[in-house]
């Protein structure tokens, strides 16, 4: 654990938190919006999450070499992570551009009352 200083430990544990805290905003933005989409975004953000854990467990154990399989397993899922983040990316912008045209519907009936009646209360 001697291998970084103290506000290196800082930064690291709080990223992971940080990347913790966004999956769960995502999430729930999909859930309160409707924007059900919104969800892979939350599935994609898990590999980038699993590199951030690995990074902090090579370090925590003092970089020792037997470990080293950590390192090629963080860079693995760094570039699965971006991979992922990219095609939820991709996933959401096509689901949006398929509900302004009507293709699809992505807001469940339930979500959609709800934005009525809020559309409703605002014009009056």
């Amino acid at each position: 654990m001697h291998a970084l200083s103290i506000p290196t430990w800082i930064v690291h544990v709080s990223s992971v938190i940080e990347w913790i805290a966004a999956i769960w905003f995502i999430w729930q933005y999909a859930e309160v919006s409707g924007y059900t989409a919104w969800r892979s975004m939350s599935f994609a953000m898990l590999p980038a999450l699993v590199s951030a854990m690995c990074a902090c467990t090579w370090h925590f154990f003092d970089n020792v070499s037997a470990l080293n399989w950590l390192v090629t397993t963080q860079a693995a899922m760094t570039v699965v992570g971006n991979c992922t983040v990219c095609a939820s990316a991709w996933w959401i912008w096509q689901r949006s551009h398929a509900s302004e045209n009507g293709a699809v519907d992505t807001q469940t009936d339930e979500n959609r009352t709800a934005k009525e009646q809020i559309a409703t209360e605002t014009q009056t």
